[in-house]
């Protein structure tokens, strides 16, 4: 059982200091405040950043610079400031579009033999590399299992296992033993790379296991964010300042090609991973690499506003709302429909947050929480959440004053709410407002009934975690008014027939009363963080708060 806090400095809000009645009393205005979210307004914010004008939002085109001058004015009619750059409402984001160019070259050196090329496209391909127009590099090969090294799990693939100056050849998995959030994150590329950069690799190719498996499209190139001088800032398939130089994916015949060669029996090497050991092995091949990388350079924005605390300490800390505002633009046709809308996937978390940013407007005085409160609409994030990666990292307010980020990403509101799945809350204190806010709201604390999805890594509030700020991001439960209990069955084929289809419009599948509902919850969790005169924490020997924590500062 979660330990909880004694609350006895909170002015506005009147908690019991009893653990068991987790009971959250609101001052009368405040629960007015709430009564007034309406399910015509959210449905209006959806309405219109979901128009075929905006073309699908998709960064650095005309359309996503309308939905931008949207929620800006919206922020401003509420009496948001501006917490951008320079004292304006938005943060520029320089996204950097790379691409290789045609005929790049892995060639295998077996036991010094002539150098055997594959087949790029076929047996394998490269990400760009943001930084570097030329990469070539000829280095023996390590296999590192998953490239997982959790001593706080007592695993390590790189234990005992020299990488220094080589390629690292890894598989996706983890151990059966690692808690969902803990694996997902484990098998994020991102975090693969920056192992394999800790330990001195130079490169890293991820294999598949499945002889049917595809090699990802990366046809249409990869984005990072730049900083002011043109250097990568931050990127999901590149970790830029250190020597990890080249990043890549080849299938399940190359993978057993290198095992044969190294004499290792791929069946039993593959067998002892997923039965949580480690089965690292240098490998007899050496990898000539060869390659050349394109760019295109486009400007993007975040949208960021504050409205500031009433706390004379306090309102010098920040907790954050956050939604992204992008998604896929104009792209292939689909049932003579080629306008990806979005209108669940964000429209919906925009029109979350933008009523968050009215409830707080409309408090009193006495009721305004003491932390200041920040509303961030992120670019990029359906480029690999690159808006919220660059803004975690350089925010516009000092990072170690951020607290908490408490974002919303396609809240799926196609059914009434009645439970929810507060991911990420699990490994913080978090989880306190939320078990009290969802009290308040009568609605139910779940489980994730699909933890196979990943979402916890998938969208923005991950950014925040890793830099080390405690977050959250609220998903549907499984409950149901007939007692079913299997919501999860009817998002699972509402997202076979919707999800980044240009079928997510707003004729499609709606519960507005459902928006109200992550609306208010949204709010209260925000609200109890942004007047609790402690700061919200990581859990004890918690994986990510021992991974990033040391980020905040």
């Amino acid at each position: 059982m979660m330990h909880f806090r004694s609350w006895l400095a909170l002015a506005s809000l009147c908690l019991p200091l009893t653990a068991a009645a987790q009971s959250l009393d609101l001052d009368k205005s405040v629960a007015a405040a709430l009564k007034k979210v309406k399910a015509d307004d959210v449905k209006a914010h959806i309405q219109y950043l979901a128009d075929d004008k905006l073309r699908g939002r998709q960064p650095g085109t005309e359309g996503y610079q309308m939905a931008v001058d949207y929620v800006t004015k919206q922020l401003q009619s509420f009496g948001v400031k501006p917490a951008g750059d320079d004292g304006s409402y938005v943060q520029k984001v320089r996204l950097r579009r790379a691409f290789v160019q045609p005929e790049p070259l892995l060639a295998l050196i077996e036991d010094k033999k002539v150098p055997t090329p594959l087949r790029p496209g076929e047996d394998f391909v490269y990400y760009p590399n943001p930084e570097q127009p030329k990469v070539f590099q000829e280095t023996p090969l390590v296999f590192a299992g998953y490239g997982i090294s959790a001593p706080e799990l007592k695993y390590d693939d790189y234990q005992g296992l020299d990488v220094q100056g080589k390629i690292v050849l890894v598989v996706r998995g983890a151990p059966k033993s690692f808690p969902s959030t803990i694996a997902a994150a484990s098998q994020d590329l991102l975090m693969i790379m920056q192992n394999a950069a800790r330990h001195g690799a130079v490169g890293v190719l991820v294999a598949s296991t499945n002889p049917k498996g595809q090699l990802p499209n990366l046809k249409r190139g990869a984005y990072s964010v730049l900083d002011a001088k043109g250097k990568v800032a931050a990127s999901r398939s590149y970790v830029p300042g250190v020597g990890l130089r080249l990043v890549g994916a080849t299938t399940a015949a190359t993978l057993q090609r290198l095992f044969a060669s190294a004499q290792a029996d791929t069946g039993k090497v593959l067998s002892t991973l997923r039965g949580g050991k480690p089965a690292s092995l240098p490998l007899r091949t050496v990898a000539r690499v060869d390659f050349g990388n394109t760019y295109k350079d486009i400007e993007s924005y975040n949208v960021v506003g504050q409205l500031p605390g009433s706390d004379k300490v306090l309102s010098k800390e920040y907790v954050v709302h956050s939604a992204h505002l992008d998604h896929l633009g104009v792209a292939a046709a689909v049932k003579g429909d080629s306008i990806y809308n979005g209108a669940h996937d964000n429209a919906s978390g925009v029109a979350s947050v933008l009523e968050i940013a009215r409830l707080y407007s409309q408090l009193k005085d006495k009721q305004r929480p003491k932390r200041s409160v920040l509303f961030v609409l992120q670019t990029g994030e359906e480029l690999g959440l690159l808006g919220s990666a660059y803004f975690a990292a350089n925010p516009t307010v000092p990072k170690s004053k951020i607290v908490a980020d408490v974002n919303t990403d396609m809240p799926t509101i196609i059914a009434p709410l009645l439970s929810v799945v507060p991911l990420g809350a699990q490994h913080s204190s978090l989880m306190e407002p939320v078990q009290r806010a969802a009290k308040y709201l009568d609605l139910s604390v779940e489980n994730d009934p699909e933890p196979e999805q990943n979402r916890f890594i998938r969208s923005d509030q991950y950014s925040f975690v890793m830099q080390g700020i405690p977050a959250l991001h609220i998903k549907y439960g499984n409950k149901t008014a007939d007692g079913k209990n299997n919501l999860s069955e009817l998002v699972q084929k509402w997202r076979a027939d919707t999800y980044h289809k240009p079928q997510d419009d707003i004729n499609g599948l709606f519960d507005f009363d459902a928006g109200v509902k992550y609306v208010q919850l949204n709010f209260l969790i925000g609200y109890q963080v942004a007047n609790d005169p402690q700061r919200p924490t990581w859990n004890k020997g918690d994986f990510f708060g021992g991974r990033f924590g040391g980020a905040r500062r």
